[in-house]
């Protein structure tokens, strides 16, 4: 019986580590979540707006121009998703903080 429990954890751990999902770094989930930037996006998967990885797997943007699209979305970037409101709000230092971490994702 113990190796059978075993043996389920071992799969159990091995498939959740195929949907592992994008570990956020603690100082750039707190500026997310202060911007409002997770109503709309998630690091892995497609919310209201486009997945962050999806952003870095459509066009290799530097962080300088993810801050720019902060400020001015482009809506035609992303046909089939509602236009982004622009976040004037967002401090410029913590746009850049969020756009590199966003740059880094593969």
């Amino acid at each position: 019986m113990k190796k059978i429990l075993v043996t389920l954890l071992f799969i159990g751990g091995i498939s959740s580590l195929s949907h592992a999902q994008t570990r956020i770094p603690p100082n750039v989930q707190k500026l997310l979540q202060k911007n409002t930037c997770l109503a709309c996006h998630n690091a892995d998967k497609k919310l209201v707006g486009p997945a962050y990885k999806e952003v870095m797997q459509k066009k290799k943007y530097k962080p300088e121009q993810i801050v720019e699209l902060i400020y001015k979305p482009n809506p035609k970037n992303w046909p089939g998703y509602p236009p982004m409101a622009p976040m004037a709000q967002v401090p410029k230092n913590e746009a850049l903080i969020i756009a590199k971490w966003i740059a880094s994702l593969k």
